[in-house]
């Protein structure tokens, strides 16, 4: 059905119902904005349970209690320490995924994000900086808890949402009042959120004739120089929209010497699986090709049933790096007989 369709049958419908013309005129405007937004028409709390498929208990559940339906744990950062992931229940996890489906999968991000987008991620990410003489690498601590649950209202209300409805959405993708790690609607709300961040940024590198992106949390900028004022320039905006600078994060290099930017190795104007990476994916490999995978799972104790599809995804995410590598070719051959 067309947007000019359903706005004509909602019209109707008002019509039939009798719904006086000052009251119709006012639900026919905030259906119209909805349609031109191309976001669900969602009336009040009711309406609502009903858009979810759950009942209007259970929704108020949510709403009144958020933090009471999700769970816990930890893990390890490869920095060292840990980092705390919150992940919904399942019936949770269903509204989240209604809510990025028909809400926010559509809204526009900034081009300069790289991560949690469309035919993007580490490897656009880092195939921008390539070639460039300086790098500057930065981290935005404590990323999705620094998104408070005004700033994720606030994206419903440009929508076209009421305070009330955008209240409800928000407080369902929150968690302790902010973006929880482990909720599917977390990555794209950092996404919307950090937009103007992108904009300010962008338009700042420019100016100093540099390149930007952004991949979640981590900031990356490259180009001939990269001067102390520019780095006190970058630090002023991102205290501006309110966050902080992982400042144990923060890299400059001058040279071309090796750089890692989201887990790909940049030298020259090439870019590559880190050694480390190498090094020990083909360890792995050696052993199954010369002992036999059952024994070489047998031998390091490996239980994982999908072992054998983590390594072939390793060696595919390397050609997807280094697409003309001959010992990763070779070893996917050998991996595919295997299955």
């Amino acid at each position: 059905m067309s947007k000019i369709e359903t706005y004509n049958k909602w019209k109707s419908y008002f019509e039939s119902r009798g719904v006086e013309d000052n009251v119709s005129k006012q639900y026919l405007s905030y259906i119209k904005t909805l349609l031109e937004k191309d976001v669900p028409i969602i009336f009040n709390f009711d309406h609502l349970s009903l858009l979810f498929g759950r009942d209007k208990e259970y929704l108020a559940s949510v709403v009144n209690s958020p933090d009471n339906h999700y769970r816990e744990f930890k893990i390890k950062k490869r920095s060292g320490g840990f980092r705390k992931i919150t992940t919904p229940f399942p019936a949770l996890l269903e509204m989240q995924y209604w809510i990025y489906n028909n809400i926010l999968k559509t809204i526009t991000i900034h081009s300069s994000a790289h991560g949690f987008t469309y035919k993007k991620s580490i490897i656009t990410n880092s195939k921008i900086h390539a070639g460039e003489k300086h790098l500057l690498k930065l981290d935005l601590k404590d990323f999705f808890p620094s998104i408070k649950i005004n700033r994720v209202i606030h994206i419903f209300k440009e929508l076209g949402y009421p305070n009330i409805i955008a209240f409800y959405l928000a407080q369902i993708c929150c968690y302790d009042s902010s973006l929880p790690q482990g909720a599917p609607t977390s990555p794209i709300l950092s996404n919307i959120v950090v937009r103007r961040i992108d904009k300010r940024l962008i338009h700042l590198a420019k100016k100093f004739d540099l390149k930007y992106t952004r991949y979640a949390d981590d900031l990356t900028f490259s180009g001939s120089s990269i001067s102390a004022m520019f780095i006190s320039y970058v630090n002023g905006i991102i205290v501006d929209e309110g966050f902080t600078v992982n400042e144990s994060k923060t890299r400059l290099y001058q040279h071309k010497s090796k750089r890692i930017v989201t887990g790909i190795s940049v030298i020259g104007n090439e870019i590559k699986i880190p050694r480390a990476y190498k090094r020990d994916l083909k360890l792995e490999l050696n052993f199954i090709f010369k002992f036999g995978l059952k024994s070489h799972m047998l031998k390091k104790k490996i239980r994982k049933a999908n072992y054998l599809f983590v390594i072939l995804g390793k060696v595919n995410f390397w050609l997807s790096v280094e697409p003309n590598n001959e010992y990763a070719k070779m070893a996917k051959t050998k991996l595919k007989e295997l299955i």
